[in-house]
């Protein structure tokens, strides 16, 4: 899943303060957790499939929090959580060999998703997982900018700090766009369509594919 970044921070696009350029992006600790989870929840409250899966406000709030720290757990084992700032945008990438522990992620669907709309969402989830890359790749389940910070560059200061490493080790980068309006973000970042998942009801997800350059 990808979430409302809605920055212009790159060549060849306007934006109105870019003061992604002055601040550095950092790695995650434990103990800032909580704020990047604070974030992405900000960032995804307009995300057309976070709203699809909990359209409800109080169910949205109750939930997606912790869908979040499921997806992006690893993230954080693995030292791969970045942010900016004060938490005022984050990206939880997962290194290759490293996938979101999907039992955790069924077991909260179907504790949190009312029983009529589960087998929409799990196909979904099916169709994410086959056009996942079978080579080595790095995953972004989660990327967000808090709606406050939007448009200054740091989704795409996030996103540049990560495909550094990923064309140092010559390795693709893969994620899935939940938010049609991103897609032009990332293709100005070197990302390519593959296809379009889209099951019943559910919003269309786009899932994109990065060879290193």
């Amino acid at each position: 899943m990808e979430r409302p970044i809605l920055n212009k921070g790159v060549p060849g696009s306007s934006t109105l303060v870019d003061v992604a350029k002055e601040i550095d992006v950092q790695t995650a600790g434990t103990g800032d957790q909580s704020r990047l989870v604070a974030a992405i929840v900000l960032a995804f409250s307009v995300d057309p499939a976070a709203r699809w899966t909990y359209p409800a406000p109080e169910s949205y709030l109750r939930h997606f929090p912790d869908l979040v720290r499921i997806f992006g757990r690893r993230a954080f084992e693995c030292g791969t959580a970045h942010f900016m700032g004060d938490a005022q945008a984050a990206a939880l990438w997962l290194p290759p060999g490293v996938q979101p522990d999907e039992e955790a992620l069924m077991a909260h669907f179907q504790g949190t998703v009312p029983e009529q709309d589960q087998d929409t969402l799990f196909a979904v989830f099916e169709q994410m997982g086959q056009y996942h890359p079978d080579e080595p790749h790095w995953y972004l389940p989660l990327i967000g900018v808090d709606p406050a910070q939007q448009g200054k560059g740091y989704g795409s200061a996030l996103l540049r700090h990560a495909l550094r490493r990923c064309d140092e080790d010559g390795t693709p980068a893969y994620l899935e766009s939940s938010n049609p309006k991103n897609i032009p973000l990332y293709q100005r970042h070197g990302f390519e369509v593959l296809g379009t998942i889209q099951v019943g009801s559910s919003p269309p997800i786009t899932p994109m594919l990065r060879r290193a350059g």
